[in-house]
């Protein structure tokens, strides 16, 4: 075991933030005249969080295969190709710093550039690349048998432990190595729900880029256009302004508003047209997911009814945000699903929502009819979280669509999200 491990002290896991502040808003490079993200605090924060989590918990180590979980452990991230190829793994132990395997040089790499990993820790691993490594190959064994020996050294081999995302065959070989494997996922997602000083910092830059976005589809947003073209337009835009993942632009016009559809298509954009888009992106891995509608030229009086009534919902539930609150009594604030012509909550579920951000584009909280009326939880301070809302036009096809990214504070919460939705945009007005 490694004798040499750095203790986490409770500065490093405070969440607070000096709310009597603004949130911060700054350029992205790095300077000597004033305070911006202090990424090895990042670090210190986001390890001592998942160390105090696991601690808390009956588990003896995280083994995590999702990215977002290793990118939080470990501070390192090898590109958006590895998202959803389970290459790369990462083991906390309660007595133990990070380990990291990883895919091929990378590990190589991160013993030059990531000093914050002991050189030790970051090895080459490779198990199954979702099955086209067959099992049978015997890396899984090989890898499975290497990590009970880690635990066993580290002396927690006979304590469950918690894994998050994992391929069956993986998992069967860690079962034969003598390892009780249990969810690990809740414990991680424990860890993440509270944000840090520089996580809202960087979640607040985030924002600040769609902020951008959207003024661009503001202007851009006119007869002759296509879905697409929009989604290329806000694809290049924010990769330009430094996004390291444009995870999607929802790009949703006239007849096909209302089911919403959840993606977009080459539809052409006409006079009169209600359309809102969802941009879900990522900088320094952290997220956004911000809705807005506009009226293509003009708007009727059944579109501007339904985008007030869909800010309306949204206001009431985000005057609920303060810490203390449970999730219950937020969703209350929404309208139910028949209210708006959906048969059920299920069918209507995310459509009147709220979701914690962070790393990933839903963490804690989760707020909705479906399941926060019988399971509600508690609102709490640093909690960073997106909340949306969803009317349909009394013509039967279009709807508004509505989102704002809120960030919790001692006593309520702040809008980061900040091109103006507090009436129906209206673009290239006739």
């Amino acid at each position: 075991m490694d004798k040499a491990v750095r203790q986490i002290s409770a500065d490093d896991i405070n969440p607070r933030h000096n709310w009597g502040r603004a949130l911060p808003s700054l350029g992205i490079m790095g300077v000597d005249f004033e305070e911006r993200v202090d990424f090895r605090r990042l670090h210190k924060y986001r390890l001592g969080r998942a160390k105090q989590a696991l601690e808390k918990s009956e588990l003896g180590a995280l083994l995590t295969f999702d990215v977002n979980n290793i990118r939080y452990l470990t501070s390192t991230k090898i590109g958006e190709w590895e998202r959803d190829k389970l290459a790369r793994w990462a083991l906390l132990t309660r007595t133990g710093e990070p380990i990291l395997w990883d895919f091929g040089s990378a590990a190589v790499h991160h013993k030059l550039y990531a000093p914050w990993l002991d050189p030790q820790n970051c090895k080459a691993g490779l198990v199954g690349l979702r099955g086209t490594v067959a099992p049978s190959f015997g890396l899984m064994k090989k890898h499975a048998e290497e990590l009970a020996s880690i635990l066993r050294e580290h002396g927690v081999a006979d304590m469950p432990i918690g894994v998050d995302i994992i391929e069956p065959p993986m998992m069967f070989e860690l079962q034969k190595a003598g390892l009780n494997i249990v969810d690990g996922q809740q414990v991680m997602l424990e860890a993440r729900e509270i944000k840090s000083q520089d996580e809202i910092a960087l979640l607040n830059h985030a924002a600040a880029m769609v902020d951008g976005a959207y003024d661009l589809v503001n202007r851009e947003l006119k007869p002759g256009v296509r879905e697409n073209d929009i989604v290329a337009m806000v694809n290049d835009f924010l990769y330009r302004n430094g996004s390291d993942d444009v995870e999607a632009v929802n790009a949703v016009s006239g007849e096909r508003g209302n089911p919403h559809p959840h993606n977009f298509t080459d539809r052409m954009i006409r006079p009169g047209d209600m359309a809102y888009f969802d941009i879900l992106q990522a900088f320094v891995g952290y997220r956004t997911c911000y809705y807005r509608t506009f009226a293509v030229g003009r708007a009727t009086p059944q579109q501007h009814d339904a985008y007030k009534l869909a800010r309306e919902w949204l206001d009431n539930a985000m005057a609920r945000i303060k810490p203390g609150a449970s999730t219950a009594h937020i969703a209350e604030a929404f309208p139910k699903a028949g209210e708006f012509g959906f048969p059920d909550e299920l069918s209507a579920f995310g459509l009147q929502f709220a979701h914690g951000l962070g790393l990933a584009l839903h963490e804690r909280p989760i707020i909705s009819r479906v399941i926060s009326m019988d399971h509600p939880t508690e609102i709490k301070e640093g909690m960073v979280f997106a909340i949306e809302t969803f009317c349909p036009t009394k013509d039967g096809f279009s709807g508004a669509r509505i989102e704002e990214e809120v960030v919790v504070t001692d006593k309520g919460c702040q809008v980061i999200s900040l091109f103006p939705a507090e009436e129906l945009p209206i673009s290239n007005r006739y």
